[in-house]
């Protein structure tokens, strides 16, 4: 193959494994269970896919044309034994598989606080366009596009949305769950290693969807506390003004951080959105003939 199409091959192989290297390289316990549901759905599936192909070139092997010894019934129609083979397999496979998705999604209750003795971090999420933002509740103060959390410590997410439907996700530690407007979900996530994972939004929202990507830095407890305290001791101040004017549409939004949080501001911006759904249906309604 000449060199240049072989870089092209590569390079289209990289990119291919670099969608799901994250899934595949977990760094927390959610992303380890995660992937060990994964798999394990994936060696119920290769107990009939394989055995499957094996019999298809078996069975094209020994009816050739050639094979003398190969029976040919023209007027067999029904086997007991055959049916209940064929019939029995799919269904192990479908019960295999359906326990495994009963007991995993029990396990990985979003709302299910992690095992643990500390306190876990509390952050409040906000997905706005295009942009998100991370409130720290127990430290009153914030970051845009930046999330930094200690290692080995639980934190326990609530999120929302300014307005368009989103979807948090950070594929080294798991768990995807949506964003809506004048709503709350829940989320628990854990790094059990020091560095840097890369977070998104997997739902797309707009013409500055693909901007919407931010980093996640898992740090030591130390570190993590003098972050905390140079963030507060420098920068501005988040309040409602601050706010209505991050939440303008924006594309590609540098990270950064605020020193105050205005308290009560994630609680606000939930009701303001749930007020802003209500009189679009109330619009919607007194439109109706």
């Amino acid at each position: 193959m000449p060199a240049r199409p072989a870089r092209i091959v590569a390079g289209a192989l990289a990119l291919s494994l670099a969608g799901c290297g994250g899934v595949l390289d977990p760094q927390g316990p959610v992303g380890a269970a995660e992937k060990l549901i994964l798999f394990n759905a994936l060696a119920i599936m290769l107990v009939i896919v394989v055995p499957t192909i094996a019999a298809t070139l078996a069975f094209a092997w020994w009816f050739r044309a050639s094979n003398s010894r190969a029976l040919y019934r023209p007027y067999w129609a029904f086997s007991g034994t055959l049916e209940l083979i064929v019939w029995a397999i799919p269904a192990l496979v479908v019960i295999f598989l359906g326990g495994i998705a009963w007991f995993g999604s029990h396990a990985l209750d979003p709302y299910r606080p992690l095992p643990g003795k500390a306190q876990p971090v509390e952050i409040e999420v906000v997905s706005l366009d295009w942009k998100w933002l991370f409130i720290y509740p127990q430290d009153g103060m914030a970051a845009v596009n930046q999330l930094v959390i200690p290692v080995g410590k639980a934190v326990h997410f609530r999120l929302t949305s300014s307005g368009v439907m989103n979807s948090f996700f950070v594929p080294q530690l798991g768990s995807q769950i949506y964003t809506m407007a004048g709503m709350t979900s829940q989320l628990s996530l854990q790094a059990d290693r020091a560095g840097t994972y890369n977070g998104l939004s997997a739902q797309f929202s707009g013409e500055g969807f693909s901007g919407m990507r931010f980093e996640v830095r898992a740090v030591a407890s130390d570190d993590y506390a003098a972050w905390i305290a140079g963030t507060k001791a420098a920068g501005p101040r988040l309040d409602q003004a601050a706010y209505a004017d991050l939440a303008k549409p924006s594309k590609n939004v540098a990270p950064g951080t605020y020193r105050e949080v205005e308290a009560g501001l994630f609680d606000s911006i939930v009701s303001a959105s749930f007020s802003g759904l209500e009189h679009g249906v109330a619009r919607s309604m007194e439109r109706k003939p």
